[in-house]
């Protein structure tokens, strides 16, 4: 498949990208009944994972969205920039947070130290993607879809240079 100006071959088909985000649906939410969780999504590549996610809670949970960004074309830039905040109130309040993918760790990072400022009972991070290779910071990640080798990935909200999310399956950079 072609995506703008590069190639990309299917990686992780929509039937297992489902299965695997319904089990962590359920694990969730045996894990966190009577706990009132809520979930923050990060904008704008785990919207997909969020959605397919929340179908997949049996539990009372509320859910936001904030959006940031480290990523240009197809490289990290290291440096997260935050562009939409959070307006919810997280003191003494479970949290788990929705990303996309965790790669060099960075916007994760930056995350949780700005939430752990704010006070809240619990932090948990469920993310569908996991490059345990490219991590810089250590991160404990509690609910990972997929853990995958340091390749660049689109598909399932995930883009490049804005293109590709709305697609069903992830697909790798072809070589």
């Amino acid at each position: 498949m072609k995506i703008k100006d590069k190639e990309f071959s299917i990686y992780i088909d929509k039937n297992t990208i489902e299965q695997r985000v319904a089990e962590l649906g359920k694990k969730i939410s045996r894990e966190y009944e009577g706990k009132n969780p809520l979930f923050i999504a990060v904008l704008n590549g785990s919207f997909m994972f969020a959605g397919d996610l929340m179908k997949n809670i049996s539990i009372p949970v509320e859910i936001s969205f904030i959006k940031l960004s480290s990523y240009t074309k197809t490289h990290s830039s290291g440096k997260v920039k935050e562009l939409v905040g959070l307006d919810e109130n997280i003191f003494g309040r479970n949290l788990i947070i929705i990303e996309d993918i965790v790669d060099t760790g960075l916007t994760i990072h930056h995350l949780l130290e700005e939430f752990r400022e704010l006070g809240p009972k619990s932090i948990e991070v469920a993310t569908l993607l996991h490059k345990p290779e490219a991590t810089v910071k250590q991160l404990q990640l509690k609910y990972v879809g997929f853990e995958i080798p340091e390749k660049f990935v689109v598909g399932y909200g995930l883009d490049y240079d804005g293109y590709g999310r709305n697609l069903n399956d992830l697909y790798s950079l072809a070589n």
